[in-house]
């Protein structure tokens, strides 16, 4: 592959995505949310405004450079901060809720868009959140010679930059003024293609669900169906983690637990037959209302987004879905980092702080409906025993060093 092809596949991306528009509610956003962004980027922000800049694949991704968005605004109150998103799953629930000043889908990396949203943008830096390689974008930015890193970066060897066929796209990163990895693997992996400028400094969403401790969570409905009850709270479930609760849940015979399931699929035919398969009490977030005795339920669906980290908090224990899939587990942290042991899939070895999680005993592996059932029970039966794993998972997000901290510094010797 090279520049000629990565052209051509953003202009069949491009129309892909008008196609799919069509019939996909997200692709639709994908392509509305893209009009007049440049018109709209120079109504908030004026030729004399000093201007930050982050951009997040994702929901995720936003997360994960929050605290470094959040210290960069406590240092630096007279510049003005642009975030940006490639996914609608990001963007959707941030639009309404983040202080940026402006916020905006990221346009279809073209030489033409890039030109005309760097002109629109003229950040003083460009912060990259994980890994989100725009070939045109960069080039951009380097052309115009601005600030651009890249945070809590994590590389494997099976990556396109370190195959021979890469090598076009190594060049445009080598001028990206700086890397700040998760691990060493990452910081040997591009010393090897003769990347440099890098530092390990580890993982931001440490900071961020650190961050998350102090916030509080007030969730008087959540209240109402726990009770004196044990929650047990699944977050971004799939089908098989889904069919791993339907089972369990249609032979339970302890009326002491509760369950919410957060599914990772919004779709709503998926959550009618989700609900449809458990024979007891369930009830979706959206059917919340002051004539109902939420205490009455067994089973909550959120039918929502934007509220998973807050319902962790009132939870006792917790699984995290994707670990039966491709894309493997989801984020292990959130509900870690509030004092309690977390349950997941066997696919999680692209998720370096899920196996760290697992070896320090704060996270626990199932592979079949039977290690489940087992551990389920375990962990209700035994309170001392889920205190202790949790506090260890706890530690475990604790202990991780300030990697915020390592950026921002870096940065107020740029800015």
């Amino acid at each position: 592959m090279n520049s000629t092809f990565y052209n051509l596949g953003i202009q069949l991306l491009g129309m892909g995505m008008k196609l799919a528009s069509l019939f996909h509610p997200k692709a639709k956003l994908w392509i509305q949310g893209r009009k007049n962004v440049f018109n709209y980027i120079q109504s908030k922000i004026s030729k004399n405004d000093k201007v930050i800049w982050m951009h997040a694949s994702s929901l995720g991704e936003y997360e994960q450079g929050l605290p470094v968005l959040n210290a960069l605004k406590d240092r630096y109150p007279n510049y003005k901060f642009a975030v940006s998103f490639f996914s609608p799953s990001g963007y959707e629930v941030v639009k309404d809720k983040s202080w940026a000043d402006v916020i905006f889908y990221l346009p279809l990396d073209t030489s033409l868009n890039a030109k005309e949203l760097i002109k629109a943008l003229h950040p003083s830096c460009a912060i990259f959140v994980k890994y989100d390689f725009w070939f045109q974008l960069l080039n951009e930015l380097s052309k115009n010679k601005i600030q651009t890193i890249f945070i809590s970066s994590i590389f494997r060897e099976n990556q396109i930059y370190f195959k021979p066929n890469g090598k076009w796209m190594v060049s445009i990163l080598k001028n990206i003024n700086h890397f700040f990895v998760q691990n060493d693997k990452s910081l040997y992996l591009l010393n090897s293609i003769h990347i440099t400028q890098a530092t390990v400094a580890g993982d931001t969403r440490f900071d961020r669900v650190k961050m998350l401790l102090n916030l509080k969570h007030d969730l008087p409905w959540l209240a109402q169906f726990k009770q004196n009850n044990t929650l047990i709270v699944a977050g971004s479930t799939w089908k098989k983690d889904d069919e791993l609760f339907i089972n369990f849940i249609n032979s339970n015979t302890n009326k002491k637990l509760k369950f919410v399931i957060a599914p990772h699929n919004m779709n709503k035919e998926y959550f009618i037959d989700l609900k449809n398969k458990f024979n007891c009490k369930v009830l979706f977030y959206s059917e919340i209302n002051p004539e109902l005795d939420l205490s009455d339920f067994s089973v909550l669906i959120l039918d929502t987004i934007g509220i998973l980290n807050s319902v962790y908090s009132y939870g006792d224990i917790s699984y995290v879905g994707g670990g039966f899939g491709k894309e493997g587990v989801h984020n292990v942290l959130e509900p870690a980092v509030y004092k309690q042991p977390v349950i997941f899939g066997p696919i999680y070895d692209k998720f370096i702080e899920a196996e760290e999680l697992s070896n320090s005993n704060g996270g626990i592996v199932i592979k079949n409906q039977s290690e489940f059932n087992s551990i389920i029970n375990s962990l209700v039966l035994d309170p001392d025993y889920r205190n202790s794993l949790g506090g260890k998972a706890q530690n475990y997000v604790l202990n991780k060093p300030n990697s915020t901290q390592i950026i921002v510094d870096y940065l107020d010797n740029q800015l």
